[in-house]
C-alpha cells in the first residue's frame, strides 16, 4: 500500500483517563499500546501526549497517544511538524462507525466523516494521511452515537484481541519489504 519509508509516526486516537479505558472510541489507544508492548516501547509523557519509540523491521516508528480529548487530537500535529513529520508520514488509527465490528481497512485521505478526532487532525495537517479504520459498528438509532462510542465493547474479549492482533499485523506489513 504505502512505501515503508513513508510512515514515520502512528497516532492512536482516544480519550485520556481511566473512565475511557476499553471504550470503542479508544480503539486507537488500544492498538498503539499493543504495538508498544510487542516492540518493547515505553511510554513517555511529553506536553499533551504520550510517546513511544519502536523499531518494526529496522524501521523507526514514533507512537503517539494525544492526552487531550478526542475533539482536540490535532494539537499533537505541530510537535510532529517540528520533527519534520508531514501528513503523508502519518498513520492515524481510529474507530469507524460505518464498518461492522472488527472490520479493518486502510484509507488515505478523505473527510472526517463525522469523527471529531479526525476532524481535529485534518484541521491542522490537512487530509493526506493514512488511516487504519477499525470497525465498531453502529448503534440502532443515530441519536445514540455519542453514548455508543463511549461504551465498552460488548463482544467476547478473545474476539476483540484477535481483531486487534489482525490490525497490528496489518501495520507491521507496511514495514515488510515485499519481493516483486
Amino acid at each position: 500500500m504505502d512505501s515503508l519509508e513513508q510512515i514515520k509516526a502512528v497516532i492512536g486516537l482516544g480519550n485520556p483517563g481511566p473512565r475511557f479505558h476499553g471504550t470503542r472510541h479508544n480503539i486507537g489507544f488500544m492498538l498503539v499500546d499493543a504495538l508498544a508492548e510487542r516492540y518493547q516501547g515505553s511510554w513517555q509523557k511529553k506536553d499533551e501526549m504520550e510517546l513511544a519509540q519502536i523499531r518494526v523491521n529496522d524501521h523507526s516508528l514514533l507512537l503517539i497517544k494525544p492526552q487531550t480529548f478526542m475533539n482536540t487530537s490535532g494539537r499533537v500535529i505541530p510537535f510532529l511538524q517540528k520533527k519534520g513529520i508531514k501528513a503523508e508520514n502519518l498513520l492515524v488509527v481510529h474507530d469507524e462507525l460505518e464498518k461492522p465490528f472488527g472490520s479493518l481497512a486502510f484509507k488515505r485521505g478523505g473527510s472526517a466523516r463525522g469523527h471529531n478526532g479526525l476532524r481535529s487532525i485534518i484541521g491542522v495537517s490537512g487530509p493526506d494521511f493514512l488511516r487504519l479504520r477499525f470497525g465498531i459498528g453502529r448503534p440502532e438509532r443515530k441519536e445514540e452515537v455519542g453514548d455508543y462510542v463511549l461504551q465498552r465493547f460488548e463482544v467476547d474479549q478473545n474476539e476483540l484481541m484477535e481483531r486487534m492482533q489482525e490490525a497490528v499485523v496489518m501495520i507491521e506489513d507496511l514495514f515488510t519489504k515485499k519481493e516483486t
